[in-house]
């Protein structure tokens, strides 16, 4: 497994709000306007579970998998064509100043990995700075 790690981001609010926000995805419908649709299109959202299509990978589902309230939320790809599991840390330092990184692990092989490898590390660090910019209350 290929390890990508996002850059840390600082949130201005609790990480309470953070956790109860995205623990429920329904809750990103919103940011679709976010997402360039030239990347990534057919988004569709349900409380624990996210699809698109991302060419030219095709589509992928990612499923919340296990939650551990305030802390971490960590998905698994059950419809993608590698092995991938994500998860989102959260940290807060005091009132109001939450940190985020966001960790993606894949299963690449010796082929994909020189021609995915910084397509999938810039992919992980916009997806953080979306998260960072969530207006979260």
């Amino acid at each position: 497994m290929t390890e990508f790690v996002s850059e840390i981001k600082t949130v201005p609010y609790d990480e309470e709000d953070i956790y109860t926000m995205l623990s429920d995805l329904t809750n990103l419908e919103r940011l679709k306007d976010k997402i360039p649709q030239h990347q990534i299109n057919e988004i569709s959202f349900d409380k624990d579970s996210c699809r698109f299509s991302v060419n030219p990978i095709g589509s992928v589902r990612f499923s919340i998998v296990e939650r551990e309230p305030f802390k971490t939320i960590k998905f698994a790809a059950d419809e993608s064509p590698l092995d991938v599991t994500m998860w989102i840390q959260l940290k807060q330092i005091q009132a109001n100043d939450t940190k985020l990184k966001l960790t993606v692990k894949a299963d690449l092989n010796p082929f994909l990995k020189p021609m995915l490898s910084k397509p999938l590390q810039e992919g992980v660090n916009k997806i953080a700075d979306v998260l960072a910019e969530i207006p979260y209350k």
